[in-house]
């Protein structure tokens, strides 16, 4: 099993939630007590120097942490602040027990596939969402896979998504749920104008192609919500799986598999009260 270094250990707050800092110096104050040494890094300033990553906030300071320092293979571990927290391991009433199953090695360490764009400058844990320019409007955006022409949507947009953002934006887009452990890309339009556009679920290896050129001069791409880009309309976006792989660090206890997370936090298959 492959296992934490302790040697440099960053804690990324989320400095735009008031009582993130807060916390951190307190998971600070629990890993110097068990004799661990570590530095806490607002989420605007990373270092690259980390052998292994605490994020204190939700899921979006995960996600943002993932794609700076997965290309450097650091775990990374989160403590969760917001709402849903699907990523993170932890609450903040948790804090000493996960410190502790860390050190005692309670824990694995899960590979993520990530995507890629635009020539590796968009790298995506979650999703890469393609749209018009013109939000008021909808977009016509072509479809191809390995150089075939699968379809043309008049939608909002596309969402090319990997099985750990099956979760996020996909699933409100009314994609599947797919675990984690499985190497997919899910491809869900947004709004289609047309009944017949459906979520396709193809193999990791395949070739994804999106071009624009009608309604739209531009077309605006981000990754995991985040990072935007501008592209001309005209030119193809290439998304594929990427060679890079996220590191997250996942606990060892009970109801913490995937079927038991969806159950607990999206309320999944949970009958309506009476």
């Amino acid at each position: 099993m492959e296992k934490l270094s302790f040697k440099h250990i960053s804690i990324i707050y989320n400095e735009d939630v008031p009582e993130s800092l807060e916390v951190a110096n307190f998971t600070k104050n629990s890993l110097e007590k068990r004799g661990i040494n570590s530095q806490t890094t607002p989420s605007k300033k990373f270092d690259k120097e980390s052998s292994f990553v605490i994020t204190i906030g939700g899921d979006g300071t995960l996600l943002k942490a993932a794609r700076f320092y997965a290309p450097m293979d650091t775990p990374i571990f989160g403590i969760n602040l917001g709402r849903l927290g699907f990523l993170a391991q932890a609450n903040i009433d948790e804090i000493d027990f996960a410190i502790d199953s860390l050190i005692n090695e309670k824990y694995k360490i899960q590979s993520r596939m990530m995507l890629s764009a635009c020539e590796g400058k968009i790298l995506a844990l979650n999703d890469i969402v393609i749209k018009g320019d013109t939000f008021s409007r909808t977009s016509k955006l072509f479809l191809s896979i390995n150089g075939k022409v699968v379809c043309d949507y008049l939608a909002d947009g596309i969402i090319i998504s990997t099985p750990t953002g099956s979760t996020a934006y996909t699933l409100s887009a009314g994609g599947p749920v797919i675990s984690p452990e499985l190497e997919s890309i899910v491809i869900v339009p947004i709004c289609p104008h047309t009944l017949t556009s459906r979520p396709l679920v193809i193999p990791a290896e395949e070739k994804i192609e999106i071009s624009g050129r009608i309604n739209c001069s531009n077309l605006k791409i981000s990754a995991d919500g985040q990072n935007t880009l501008d592209i001309n309309a005209n030119d193809s976006i290439i998304i594929q799986k990427s060679n890079t792989k996220a590191k997250l660090v996942i606990l060892e206890k009970e109801n913490n598999e995937f079927y038991s997370i969806l159950r607990k936090k999206l309320q999944w298959g949970v009958a309506p009260e009476r």
